[in-house]
């Protein structure tokens, strides 16, 4: 259903159009909070795309090449091989599909194999009860609590923080068989 491809430029009129939308970037970046002008969302995706510590990927659609997200792994350390999970899905009609889930598992994957990761985390937070959910059939485990740690309409929320060992991913792969 969903492939996982290199993005473009030319692609900065999708990112402003799914910015410009505070339901989907409730829990996100919040870089994406601050950008309003196409100009602004356009210099953040030259920069992404020159991010030599970052795997960025656009979400695409199989049958079309219709982008509709981003995911990836930021802030990659080649010591520690370690590194931070990200997704923003900016098509809502396609929230709720298992979308979400099937990335989050296929970037996974990549940080293991290809990037020969043994550890991936991430962030997420706590009202962001898919998200969680996601995270958790992708074989996040939960480690801690960053208290008050989101500031999202005019309150402020914890945030989980969750990863997947190497290790722990390779057993629940082949246990899936």
């Amino acid at each position: 259903m969903i492939q996982l491809l290199p993005l473009h430029d030319d692609q900065a009129p999708a990112f402003h159009r799914w910015i410009s939308d505070p339901e989907v970037v409730l829990y996100s970046l919040s870089a994406f909070q601050a950008m309003t002008t196409l100009e602004q969302v356009a210099e953040w995706l030259r920069l992404t795309l020159q991010d030599t510590k970052s795997l960025n990927l656009g979400v695409y659609l199989a049958p079309t090449n219709e982008l509709i997200g981003y995911a990836g792994i930021s802030n990659i350390s080649r010591i520690n091989r370690a590194g931070e999970y990200f997704i923003l899905l900016g098509e809502k009609r396609y929230w709720g599909q298992g979308i979400g889930t099937a990335v989050t598992r296929q970037v996974v994957s990549r940080g293991f194999q290809d990037l020969g990761l043994q550890r991936i985390m991430l962030t997420v937070s706590v009202p962001n009860e898919g998200g969680v959910k996601a995270y958790q059939r992708a074989g996040f485990q939960l480690e801690g609590r960053l208290r008050k740690a989101c500031y999202r309409h005019n309150a402020f929320h914890d945030k989980l923080v969750m990863s997947v060992l190497r290790e722990e991913w390779l057993a629940e792969s082949e246990a899936a068989g």
